[in-house]
This record gives C-alpha cells, sequence and structure tokens, in this order.
C-alpha cells in the first residue's frame, strides 16, 4: 500500500485542493477493487483494477512489466547463444522453407535426419539474424524470411541436403533457401548440386570396389597360369 499512501501524502501537500482530491479518489477505488478481489478471488475484479491505469498502480504496474521484460530478453539470448553454439561446432548449414508438411511428417523427417546425425530446429529469423552476426553464416541474411527451419551436420557436410533432398522427393513438399557447406556460400539451385553428390560411405565403397576388381584379375590370370601348367 506505500505506493498509495506516498502520491496521496504528496497531493495534499500542493496548493491546489482540486488534484489532490481526484488522487485520493482514484487511490481508494483501487485499494477498494484489491481488496474485493482478494476477497472474492474474482479474476474479473482484478482486470477492471488493472484497466484502471491509476497512478497509484503505476509503480507496480511497472515493475512487473520490468520483470517480465528482462525475463522475454534472457530467453531470447539463450536462444541466440544456443545458435551461435551450433554454427561454431557445424560443418554445414542448411536453410529450408518447411511449409505444408503435416505434423505425422515432420517427426518421420525429424526421424531421418538425426540417424544421419543431423540437427533439425525451427528456429525465428530475427533469432538466427542476429546469431549470425560477424560469422562466414552472416551470407544467410538474405534468405531469412517467411518459414525457416535449419539442418546443421557436425562430421558429413553433405549430409543435411542429402537427407533433406530425399525428404523433399518423397513428400513433394517444402524447398531449400540456401546453405552454407565447409565455408562456402550455396543458393537453392547449388545446394540440390551438393545433394547429389555420393556419400562418404558412398565413395569408400566405390574405392575399395576400383581397387578390388584388379586384383582379383590378377589372381584368376594367376590360376589359370596354374591350372594350364598343371595339365
Amino acid at each position: 500500500m506505500r505506493p498509495f499512501l506516498s502520491m496521496a501524502g504528496k497531493a495534499l501537500f500542493i496548493q491546489d485542493y482540486a488534484p489532490a482530491r481526484d488522487i485520493l479518489l482514484e487511490c481508494t477505488t483501487a485499494i477498494s477493487l484489491i481488496r474485493r478481489s482478494t476477497f472474492r478471488n474474482s479474476i474479473p475484479t482484478a482486470r477492471r483494477m488493472h484497466q484502471l491505469k491509476s497512478p497509484c498502480l503505476k509503480e507496480q504496474g511497472g515493475r512487473g512489466e520490468q520483470n517480465m521484460s528482462v525475463e522475454h530478453l534472457k530467453q531470447k539470448q539463450a536462444v541466440i547463444d544456443e545458435i551461435k553454439g551450433k554454427l561454431e561446432k557445424a560443418q554445414s548449414a542448411v536453410v529450408i522453407d518447411y511449409i505444408g508438411i503435416t505434423v505425422e511428417q515432420a517427426d518421420a523427417m525429424r526421424k531421418k535426419l538425426r540417424e544421419s546425425n543431423v540437427d533439425y530446429t525451427v528456429y525465428k529469423n530475427t533469432l538466427v539474424n542476429r546469431a549470425i552476426e560477424g560469422t562466414k553464416y552472416e551470407v544467410l541474411k538474405g534468405v531469412l524470411s517467411g518459414p525457416s527451419a535449419f539442418a546443421f551436420s557436425y562430421d558429413d557436410a553433405v549430409a543435411p541436403a542429402r537427407v533433406l533432398s530425399g525428404i523433399i522427393k518423397e513428400y513433394k513438399k517444402m524447398e531449400f533457401k540456401a546453405g552454407v557447406i565447409e565455408g562456402t556460400y550455396y543458393d537453392a539451385d547449388g545446394i540440390k548440386a551438393i545433394a547429389a553428390l555420393p556419400s562418404r560411405e558412398e565413395l569408400i565403397a566405390k574405392f575399395m570396389g576400383s581397387i578390388q576388381s584388379p586384383v582379383s584379375k590378377f589372381v584368376r590370370t594367376l590360376q589359370a597360369i596354374a591350372d594350364a601348367k598343371a595339365e
């Protein structure tokens, strides 16, 4: 009750009596509403009290709004720091427009991406814009409008583009916006081209097959020579 009494007391010492009377009336009304709200536990009464905009209530209301604002800023900063942490260790980041998919499709997509060690998250564009300032990912600012989802990979740089490309073909929804792969910016067409590249496992398999092929031919040749001598 201190704000009520202090403001009313100050008003009593001013020369003009009318302002003091008005402030006392507002304070009395506000105090009455507070008591009724507490006694009845009535939400409508509390709402009416909030709508009075009395100077007696400004101090208390201001503190609550300020505390909420500070807490909101802390939450935003936590998300920005989370994005920065992912970008610092990521080998690639791909942005897609995820509009049009169902909840079931989104869950299935997340599962496929997790199986390929791809971190997939939806963030607000405004927070991502702040997180990428001064980084190699700042070139993505031009595509951060509308619905945006982000796929990060920490080991296989091509994995986000490759996995998402297959999902887009399957669902016939969503589309690439752009991406940064190993420090290089690619637009939507560039990401599609990257997605067509074979995976690391496929490259290793092809390489091993190319090595084994001449060896197997050589072994068969030696075996044929040995068989001919035996005859």
